[in-house]
């Protein structure tokens, strides 16, 4: 038995029957339709997506590069998101021996990973945690053919594939350059990303509006947070803490942007833009002294050290919001050109308002959208659900509702953050009708321990994409760091393409065959302990971040007598009661 028809069957092994269909939610089905039809219209041409599919094949497996004829074809599934492998059908020396087609230059490049992975045996991860493994990729001329007169069809159930929280950018991106972002976006293209978060560089953005609203530069340096904590600063959780930036620093930003935003349009990718959540600077308490602008508390931060805590919030039901949202949008716009609709806001992330009633907030998120679509009358709010699962206490029913519907549906997109562990979708009726991306969050702190729940993931999109009245329109990864884990990411990457649960004990074994090179069996012994055990952690605890290998020691050889930390000592009070 071949490498390529081992891999084949345990594909087919891993995939279970189909359940029934669901019914969907007839508003919420036709704004996304509405939704999509418009960003593909944002997309570069199909001959410009192609050659960046090439391109990315060129860095991957430059030996090949002749071997795949890559088209794209917009719409050849109809209203779906799809991609088509086939042999080429020709034996000419240096012709191409397999054929990929997909509705944009993200499906080519996912159908270029699909083939590579259960055709080829070859296996694709971050650098650190295995990277690019092609060893089994036979040579030009002698790749494995595809079986079936037409080829492998692979259709997305759901139409968008998000990547990246809003805070992955200070745990992870903070320091790279264009290349490590090069890698990382063929990385995205090949796993099938099409929906990424784009938060680099509005710093530079933010200093040109608030520039306008009469803000010295000098004004911001106790504003912005320094590179490292600029998540934080970005979310109001804190201000000028490790900064200020320098100017050099913000402008070498904003031209990484626009490389990064540029890849993501030729690769046919819908980019997440921020937008305004109403954190401004203290002088506009100054410059603007009618305006409606309150201090908030300490945000667990530097002590409640004013000189870094407690920033200012511009209440949306100040019309001056949304003079600046409207600003802010533009000045995107004029920077980056007509690439997207689509804008993140979490206003209320972590930071209540002021008041539960629900008419208040209702009017509190419709003047956050109106700040978006007043700088782009097309506009869609992607909001992280976070806050409905961090702050449950006061997000009830009435609260969400009033938020959820405080904008006409379609154009809100909310993030069910923490779906795998704690979802949202089950206990708020489908977000009360509004469309929903249904996310892994996994990771906290950007830490590295070795953790994940596989059957939720395998089964968790599928069951709330079939439930009654579903208004699930994505799949999403959310993790606070990256680069750790592959195996929890490279599953929750399939399920954008997955129409059905996967069997998780057969998909390992294709997994642990394409990691390692064999089968082995005391490997694939291995994979069966972990999957009973770390990688299907159901505890329902949040964070699993506790790392005894990094932690301080209880006993310190540098002293006479051994000396208990002060959590080591809560540690034994705990256990001894």
């Amino acid at each position: 038995m071949t490498r390529g028809t081992l891999l084949l069957l345990l594909l087919l092994v891993a995939i279970s029957p189909s359940p029934a269909a669901s019914s969907k939610n007839e508003a919420s089905s036709r704004a996304m339709d509405q939704i999509i039809a418009k960003m593909a219209s944002k997309r570069s041409s199909p001959p410009v997506q192609e050659a960046a599919a090439r391109a990315l094949l060129s860095r991957l497996l430059p030996t090949h590069l002749s071997s795949f004829a890559f088209k794209v074809r917009p719409g050849s599934c109809g209203p779906t998101a799809c991609f088509r492998i086939r042999n080429a059908g020709t034996a000419a020396p240096n012709a191409p021996e397999i054929t990929i087609e997909g509705t944009s230059g993200v499906e080519v490049s996912s159908g270029l990973h699909w083939y590579l992975k259960y055709w080829c045996g070859a296996h694709l991860s971050w650098d650190k945690t295995g990277g690019v493994q092609l060893g089994s990729v036979p040579p030009p001329g002698s790749l494995p053919r595809v079986g079936g007169g037409g080829g492998v069809t692979v259709k997305r159930p759901v139409p968008w594939n998000y990547y990246q929280n809003v805070v992955t950018s200070s745990y992870s991106f903070v320091w790279w350059d264009w290349k490590r972002w090069e890698k990382e976006l063929d990385w995205m293209a090949l796993q099938g990303i099409n929906l990424p978060l784009a938060f680099t560089g509005q710093e530079a953005i933010w200093q040109k509006v608030f520039k306008g609203f009469n803000v010295s530069s000098e004004n911001l340096d106790n504003f912005f947070g320094g590179p490292a904590f600029l998540a934080w600063a970005r979310m109001g959780n804190l201000h000028g803490w490790g900064g200020p930036l320098s100017q050099s620093w913000l402008d070498q930003q904003l031209a990484l942007q626009k490389l990064i935003l540029t890849r993501m349009v030729e690769l046919g990718m819908t980019p997440v833009l921020p937008s305004f959540s109403g954190n401004v600077p203290a002088i506009f308490k100054q410059i603007f002294p009618l305006a409606s602008v309150t201090r908030l508390g300490d945000w667990n931060t530097v002590n409640g050290d004013p000189r870094w805590c407690c920033t200012y919030l511009l209440d949306p039901s100040d019309p001056l919001f949304i003079e600046v949202g409207d600003a802010f949008i533009r000045q995107q716009e004029k920077e980056y050109g007509d690439i997207t609709n689509i804008y993140n806001c979490d206003t209320f992330n972590e930071n209540e308002p002021p008041t539960n009633d629900p008419s208040y907030i209702s009017t509190l998120g419709s003047a956050v959208y109106k700040a978006m679509s007043k700088g782009d009358p097309d506009a869609i709010w992607l909001m992280q659900g976070w806050l409905f699962s961090s702050d449950s206490a006061f997000w009830k029913p009435p609260q969400m509702k009033a938020l959820l519907h405080s904008v006409p549906i379609g154009k809100m997109i909310v993030l069910d953050l923490f779906a795998e562990v704690k979802p949202i979708w089950e206990i708020s009726s489908q977000f009360y009708g509004v469309p929903y991306v249904w996310c892994m969050l996994h990771n906290f702190g950007g830490n590295i321990e070795m953790y994940g729940i596989l059957d939720a993931i395998s089964s968790g999109p599928i069951e709330a994409r079939l439930s009654p009245n579903s208004t699930m329109v994505g799949v999403g990864m959310c993790m606070e760091g990256i680069e750790h884990n592959p195996v929890v990411y490279e599953l929750m990457s399939e399920m954008a393409f997955r129409n059905h649960k996967i069997q998780v004990e057969a998909w390992l074994k294709s997994y642990s065959y394409r990691r390692y090179g064999q089968a082995i069996h005391q490997i694939n012994e291995a994979w069966h302990i972990l999957y009973h055990t770390i990688y299907n952690c159901t505890d329902g605890i949040a964070d699993h971040n506790k790392d005894y290998i990094v932690e301080l020691p209880d006993y310190s050889p540098h002293m006479k007598s051994p000396e208990i930390s002060r959590e080591g000592q809560m540690m034994k009070i705990r256990h001894k009661t």
